[in-house]
């Protein structure tokens, strides 16, 4: 079986793949002081709640937007698996023509959501990724990643606006009834929640009218269900996604 690992700035999503099958899911934080034998103890114990052991593991691949964890988790895998990963990187086979001024410079993260965007639902398309940052990048009819946008993450827009203002608590992610808030707490999730699906859909508008089409939206993220309900646009919800795009990307290279 396959062992992907998408390492994020919040969160690490481990899944194994049986053949195509997605077969477990998991996750933990992505604790930048967390050593390796950490790391390697909450793998061991992941896998012993999903019962499976080491011996079911024959690869693995690993995405990351951030290296120190990336280094971590490299020695954690090897630890307990006593396997070296495959990691997403400038050089390894992705099949995604990026159409950016430093291809590069492109986030693991954003090259793997692109390829199991355009393998599972076709060009054109908008990938929407809501987590610490919000990520929008968008694939042209030729299946090409062509660029997007890049925003604060939900998370971090209502931290920032309960640590600066005094007065306005930090809220849930849940949207009010109403757009016009009655009290503190709904006005809060009115902006922070209906405000970044508004967001969604004006981006979503302005890329469809710049590319001359519809384009299909698939949106991922720890947030993501949080926010796409309250959107206009019809938009696909894919928790997997990063994890699709890993093993997809895996099997280019193992072949």
């Amino acid at each position: 079986m396959l062992l992907v690992i998408d390492i994020g700035n919040t969160n690490i999503k481990f899944g194994l793949f049986k053949k195509d099958d997605l077969v477990m899911l998991a996750r933990v934080s992505s604790d930048r002081t967390k050593t390796a034998d950490e790391f390697a103890g909450e793998i061991y114990s992941v896998f012993n709640v999903y019962g499976f052991t080491k011996k079911d593991v024959d690869g693995c691949i690993i995405s990351s937007v951030v290296p120190s964890v990336l280094r971590t988790v490299k020695e954690a895998v090897g630890t307990t698996m006593g396997i070296t990963p495959l990691v997403v990187g400038p050089g390894i086979k992705t099949g995604l023509n990026i159409k950016i001024d430093n291809p590069a410079s492109t986030g693991a993260d954003l090259v793997t959501g692109c390829v199991a965007a355009l393998s599972l639902y076709g060009a054109p398309s908008v990938v929407v990724s809501l987590g610490t940052a919000t990520t929008i990048i968008v694939l042209d009819r030729s299946g090409a990643m062509v660029g997007g946008a890049i925003a604060p993450g939900v998370g971090i827009s209502m931290n920032a606006l309960s640590d600066k203002c005094a007065l306005l608590p930090s809220s849930s992610f849940e949207a009010p009834k109403s757009v016009i808030g009655r009290s503190t707490d709904e006005c809060i999730r009115s902006g922070v929640v209906l405000g970044s699906a508004c967001m969604l859909d004006g981006m979503i508008d302005r890329i469809n009218e710049e590319l001359g089409e519809e384009c299909t939206v698939i949106a991922t993220g720890g947030i993501a269900q949080d926010i796409v309900p309250s959107c206009r646009h019809k938009i696909i919800l894919r928790d997997d996604l990063m994890l699709q795009g890993l093993k997809i990307i895996y099997d280019k290279n193992s072949q």
